[in-house]
């Protein structure tokens, strides 16, 4: 009889080793979790992945473009309000003229800024946009190395409509700070980044109410900050038609304001992508030998022009540099000048136009609200989070499906919300490799410990598997999210002896670096994810990695503690799981203190975080419990009344016995 066990055991350790090697090398999962070790900053050096195909940069594109705006909160895209601009205090400059200008971007929250109009021109006309940088005066400076005015007269003497508008906390934009945006406004995909993106888009409406502007003629420049705008823009806004964004692309410094570095910004990506977006539009690259701009002409255009080599486009990206500290001085501007001459005015080649002098309006001629009072309805920051809360809260509400083709609309909204702000995702199968395992035989069942990975990612994801020592004649996997390695073992061994095969993943347990240097807690959500989020990511490859075992079984899922409250979020983003039995840890899905407290995920919120993902997955049977009265389930219940069986979804406030979590998993058994 122990020559038989032992043979037994030797059977099952060889075939459990054959099914590991079916996904993959077990040399390929590494020994340590990478995320937990290696930390992204803006001063991290980075490298361009390179892309084979127009298509497959395509692809990339267009997730880049998500990402963006989910994490500048503008996806979807906010309700767009009347402008209400006001033009005023026009001053004749013999070539050109200046207007004062301000308008509501939201409700309440200005945009200020100064239009210039060519004098003696006739028909439809270019528009350019023209943000500025971190400079002392902003939009108004005028110094060696940066000049707005100066830049803007240029322009509109060329024959341009331009409009050189503040960055938030700059110029006449005072009512809301530089440093605008807290942890409660990220959940809400609130913040400074945001604010400015949105601005620079209405500026683009702005510039298209004017009667005079070709809308086919639209472009944008700016420097430092203001060239962080400009590619941003760029990025997201196919209307802008030419961009030069001057002394800020690099590839290993990616802005160092508040205002370039928003939560979810560039986890796994850089400026040097972003720059790309704007292939094949025509793109001047303007750098500088005296700041992080000094490699351009040896790696970031290179890599760029990469992208317009796929469209066959290389004539229209072009790089020059200027032998400076960082700057929008006058040659670089000439340069500038020279380039959209060629592509928006017909111009026959894009050489430097030389500058003309003739001096620079005062600061009473530009300053919008010099001599003149604030608009009465002007927001403070608080008021100015409360209302952008409230839109979203509507957007959201608005949203909510009750039939089939609202489903798709919600899904095509808030579903790539919810993905892009967990930045997690459902890997393909085969992409799931596996260590060898540690084979054990227990009195009840076949014990396997083994870790997890992605290709190429560099996660470790460790789990155990039970299965039982008699196959039943129908296969039920149960996946069990945990915490922590301390295993419900008597929950296991009732679902095992019920006939299930149990798999316990610990969800990413050390976290992060547990000490950090201040450089690497400085923007520290813009280039990497959150413990939750990862948490939420384990869950999905463990999910995966099942998925290639499943052959006609099914797949059940439970959440315990605040294993719970991930794993719902991970079904938003899963295949179909067919039964899942969720902890809710009596946790306040109404609060956002609640959330900074335990699920600290930025744009959650804004995505609709669980109902969002509920929604859009398939309505399989959930049952939530410990709900404690706190976590609210009612419009889980309309959802599932609306578009799938309300009979599917069960609640209750106080916590399941183990008896009663294996007899509802067995109760569906096929």
């Amino acid at each position: 009889m122990k020559n038989i066990r032992s043979i037994t055991s030797l059977c099952i350790c060889l075939l459990t080793i054959t099914l590991m090697s079916q996904t993959g090398p077990a040399q390929e999962v590494p020994a340590t979790d990478r995320r937990a070790t290696e930390i992204r900053h803006l001063n991290l050096t980075y490298t361009f992945p390179g892309y084979r195909t127009r298509e497959e940069w395509g692809e990339r594109a267009r997730s880049l473009r998500r990402q963006i705006l989910v994490s500048a909160g503008l996806w979807p895209m906010p309700q767009k309000y009347e402008l209400k601009a006001q033009l005023f205090g026009k001053v004749d400059r013999g070539d050109h003229t200046i207007e004062k200008v301000y308008f509501e971007s939201y409700p309440g929250f200005y945009v200020t800024g100064n239009l210039y109009r060519p004098k003696n021109v006739s028909g439809k006309v270019p528009g350019l946009l023209s943000p500025h940088g971190h400079s002392t005066y902003g939009r108004l400076e005028n110094s060696q190395h940066f000049s707005g005015p100066v830049r803007a007269a240029n322009f509109a003497r060329l024959g341009f409509v331009v409009f050189t508008y503040d960055m938030v906390g700059y110029g006449d934009s005072t009512a809301i700070s530089h440093r605008y945006g807290g942890e409660r406004e990220a959940l809400w995909g609130i913040n400074l980044l945001g604010l400015q993106l949105w601005n620079s888009i209405r500026s683009v409406d702005f510039l298209l109410s004017l009667p005079e502007v070709d809308p086919e003629r639209i472009g944008c420049t700016g420097e430092s900050g203001g060239g962080t705008q400009t590619f941003l823009l760029a990025a997201v806004d196919d209307r802008i038609k030419v961009a030069a964004p001057v002394n800020m692309i690099s590839a290993h410094m990616q802005g160092g304001s508040l205002c370039e570095n928003a939560p979810n910004l560039r986890i796994d990506t850089y400026n040097v992508e972003f720059g790309a977006m704007m292939a094949p539009r025509p793109l001047l690259l303007i750098s500088a030998t005296g700041d992080w701009t000094k490699d351009t002409l040896r790696i970031e255009y290179p890599d760029i022009r990469s992208i317009y080599r796929l469209f066959g486009a290389e004539e229209k990206v072009h790089a020059v540099q200027i032998d400076a500290p960082h700057n929008y001085n006058r040659e670089s501007r000439e340069a500038a000048y020279g380039w959209f001459a060629h592509w928006l005015l017909g111009r026959a080649d894009f050489s430097p136009i030389k500058e003309r002098s003739g001096g620079v309006a005062s600061l009473a001629d530009l300053m919008v609200f010099y001599g003149r009072p604030r608009p009465e309805n002007e927001l403070d920051e608080w008021l100015l989070s409360q209302q952008l809360i409230q839109m979203r809260k509507q957007q959201l509400e608005e949203a909510r499906p009750r039939d089939l083709p609202g489903l798709e609309r919600f899904r095509e909204q808030f579903g790539i919300a919810l993905k892009y702000s967990l930045m997690a995702e459902y890997p393909q199968p085969e992409e799931v490799i596996a260590s060898t395992p540690e084979v054990h035989q227990l009195a009840w069942a076949t014990e396997e410990r083994f870790a997890l990975s992605r290709r190429g990612r560099g996660d470790r994801v460790a789990v155990t598997i039970w299965r039982p020592l008699k196959p039943p004649s129908s296969e039920s996997f149960v996946l069990l999210a945990e915490a922590s390695a301390s295993y419900q073992s008597s929950l296991i061994e009732q679902l095992v002896k019920a006939g299930h095969t149990v798999m316990s993943v610990v969800c990413f347990p050390g976290g992060k670096a547990a000490s950090l240097s201040d450089e690497l807690k400085r923007f520290f959500t813009t280039y990497n994810r959150t413990d939750e989020a990862n948490r939420v990511q384990d869950i999905l490859t463990a999910l995966a990695y099942l998925n290639g075992k499943r052959g006609g079984a099914r797949i059940s899922v439970v959440g315990s503690g605040r294993a719970g409250l991930w794993a719902l979020l991970a079904r938003g983003l899963a295949p179909r799981i067919d039964r899942m039995i969720i902890d809710a840890a009596q946790f306040d899905n109404t609060s956002d203190e609640a959330f900074l407290k335990q699920l600290p995920i930025p744009g959650l919120r804004r995505a609709g975080d669980f109902l969002t993902a509920i929604t859009i997955a398939p309505l399989t049977p959930l049952l939530v419990h410990n709900t404690g009265g706190a976590f609210r389930t009612e419009a889980i219940a309309d959802v599932y009344r609306s578009l799938g069986d309300g009979a599917e979804f069960r609640a209750q406030a106080e916590l399941l016995s183990e008896a009663a979590i294996v007899a509802w998993l067995s109760s569906g058994n096929r």
